[in-house]
């Protein structure tokens, strides 16, 4: 298994994921929920920052690797599983919601996985509309972590939006990949159909 500064940062926002969820279960005697609020946003967010910083110190410093490419989507996703799976129990998100978007990960990394077998993972390759998606819950999922108000500002109104624009758009692109990944399969039985009407 290589090893490397981008592949320790990945790592490190694993190990980040159980500190997200164990300050939940430390007694309010202990800290308050004030403060398990702002401890796990500002885990989370230090977690995110390391999910960009690992790819721009990789391309910088030329330790891109196929485990690393690997491991940092693992990553995000566990992170933001564990996150929603807390602010489900937490009631700060609804289990419909948390089940789209988790359940699409699962989806499309399946996908993935097997349109790379048959050699066309460029077919479902990240587009636009998938890093809106990530853009909209890696906003959200922060603002319901912390959840108390900040002025005029209500983080648990903007989060609950934005998840929701995240599952909205967590369907959309589901629905978009699945049609990339199958459209190669789609040409070749239309081909072998037209070599079958050809043949006398």
């Amino acid at each position: 298994m290589p090893l490397n500064v981008p592949i320790l940062l990945t790592w490190l926002r694993i190990l980040t994921i159980p500190l997200v969820i164990g300050v939940f279960y430390v007694p309010e005697i202990w800290l308050s929920s004030r403060h398990q609020n702002l401890i796990a946003t500002s885990l989370f967010i230090a977690a995110a920052i390391t999910d960009w910083l690992d790819g721009y110190l990789a391309r910088r410093l030329n330790q891109t690797s196929a485990f690393g490419a690997f491991l940092d989507p693992v990553a995000d996703k566990l992170m933001i599983a564990a996150a929603l799976i807390v602010l489900v129990w937490l009631q700060r998100v609804d289990a419909i919601i948390a089940v789209v978007i988790i359940g699409r990960e699962i989806a499309v990394s399946a996908m993935r996985e097997w349109m790379a077998k048959i050699g066309q993972s460029k077919s479902v390759a990240v587009n636009f509309l998938g890093k809106i998606k990530t853009i909209s819950q890696m906003i959200a999922v922060p603002l319901l972590l912390y959840y108390d108000r900040i002025g005029v500002l209500s983080p648990q109104r903007v989060g609950t939006w934005l998840i929701y624009v995240a599952a909205i758009l967590t369907l959309v692109s589901m629905f978009y990949y699945l049609k990339l990944a199958l459209a190669p399969r789609a040409e070749g039985d239309r081909r072998r159909l037209d070599r079958r009407g050809s043949e006398p």
